[in-house]
């Protein structure tokens, strides 16, 4: 070889074996090099003893995958570019047309948009559940449901469902559930063991988890995950995950895994800032409801607790209020607004402090009962100190203007 290009793609060069540091290398691949043509023909991407092509997985997103198995409590894990992704895959495997999907009313808006737009023009039906009332899922199953979408606490309101119930009710009518588990993050309760010694084959199909949150910790990746137990159940949802062409940059997978050993330490500071801070909003009298699922007399408090016993139980970093009705919307935009530590934006899980007030009447068929009337903000608490949060928030108060 002499000419300098192709001695420096055909370089002899390889580094000694033994390498070993904290943090696992990072593969990036497209192409897959193969030993010899019948290797090339023999390998087998789908059970992992091999690497075929960088959709398929490296080292990379293999030693993910995992871990956040070993997270969850899983045996099978697939990683998609978004938590909205994983939900995408999940529907497109698991439902025909003719099907029909049942989702609660207080999901996660854009699964509930998925299903309004693209699965209702492929013929596939969805209603939505009371997931309060494990009776209105019961009486809603029916020969058509080939899929039950659960979610733990509900996006934005908030409310805790007594999940076992839930479960059962899918198990009895042998329909398969699926967790957006992205609040729980494997850490508040096991998915696959929800009652840990009590009912031991308890717990989800399914579980999907936004990686852009808590496991990612910084705001700056998105990424999704599916899991599950059953190794048919996981090739049927891998199969789709091969024809879509879902994939993840070895970057974003090396984030995750860096961020991955101080998930837990994370999770409790967002956690305990969260309960310090809605404590302190309930003995405002500006506002009318604060909805925690740790905090008694929120919505669902007795389940949050009954699955999540003791005195180590965990509750996440989000929490809204509702203020009373006498303060407008406009009112609470500028309360908002007046927040210096709070970023105005979506997501959460990462560093800073965040807020979003939502117009609840659009999101929902009818107000729920057990919801103060007002105008709703939700909180995703960062990193910063509690003190300097609630600092920020009783100065923001003064702009409420009455």
């Amino acid at each position: 070889m002499t000419e300098p290009a192709t001695t420096l793609i055909h370089h002899g060069y390889t580094p000694p074996p033994g390498f070993a540091a904290p943090q696992p290398g990072v593969f990036k691949a497209s192409t897959v090099l193969f030993p010899s043509v019948a290797a090339m023909r023999n390998f087998e991407w789908k059970d992992k003893t091999a690497y075929t092509y960088g959709l398929h997985g490296t080292p990379t997103t293999y030693m993910l995958e995992e871990r956040l198995c070993t997270l969850e409590g899983g045996l099978q894990c697939l990683l998609l570019p978004s938590g909205l992704a994983a939900i995408s895959n999940v529907a497109l495997s698991l439902l025909r047309s003719g099907d029909e999907v049942l989702i609660p009313e207080n999901a996660y808006g854009p699964n509930k948009v998925l299903a309004a737009g693209e699965l209702a023009a492929w013929g596939i039906s969805h209603r939505f559940y009371d997931p309060m009332d494990a009776s209105d899922l019961r009486t809603k199953i029916n020969a058509k449901t080939a899929l039950v979408w659960l979610e733990a606490p509900g996006s934005v309101t908030m409310e805790f469902p007594d999940l076992c119930e839930l479960v059962r009710v899918c198990r009895a009518h042998r329909v398969l559930c699926a967790l957006d588990n992205t609040w729980g993050a494997g850490l508040a309760f096991a998915p696959f063991d929800l009652v840990p010694g009590i009912e031991p084959t308890l717990g989800v199909d399914v579980s999907v988890h936004a990686l852009t949150k808590y496991p990612s910790g910084g705001g700056d990746v998105l990424m999704g995950s599916i899991i599950t137990c059953d190794p048919a159940l996981h090739m049927r949802l891998k199969l789709t995950h091969m024809r879509l062409g879902f994939g993840i940059g070895a970057n974003d997978a090396e984030a995750v895994l860096r961020a991955l050993p101080s998930l837990a330490l994370r999770y409790g500071a967002h956690d305990a800032s969260a309960r310090a801070l809605a404590r302190w909003f309930q003995g405002r009298n500006e506002i009318a409801q604060v909805l925690h699922p740790a905090l008694p007399g929120s919505p669902g408090h007795a389940h949050w607790r009954a699955l999540c016993p003791g005195e180590g139980a965990r509750a996440a970093g989000l929490f809204s209020v509702i203020f009373q009705p006498r303060y407008s919307q406009d009112q609470v935009d500028a309360f908002c607004d007046s927040l210096a530590l709070f970023g105005i934006g979506y997501s959460w899980g990462g560093p800073m402090s965040l807020v979003v007030p939502y117009e609840l009447a659009s999101m929902r068929g009818a107000w729920p009962s057990h919801l103060k009337h007002g105008t709703l903000v939700r909180f995703s608490i960062g990193l910063e100190g509690v003190g300097d949060l609630q600092a920020d928030l009783s100065q923001a108060m003064r702009h409420l203007g009455i």
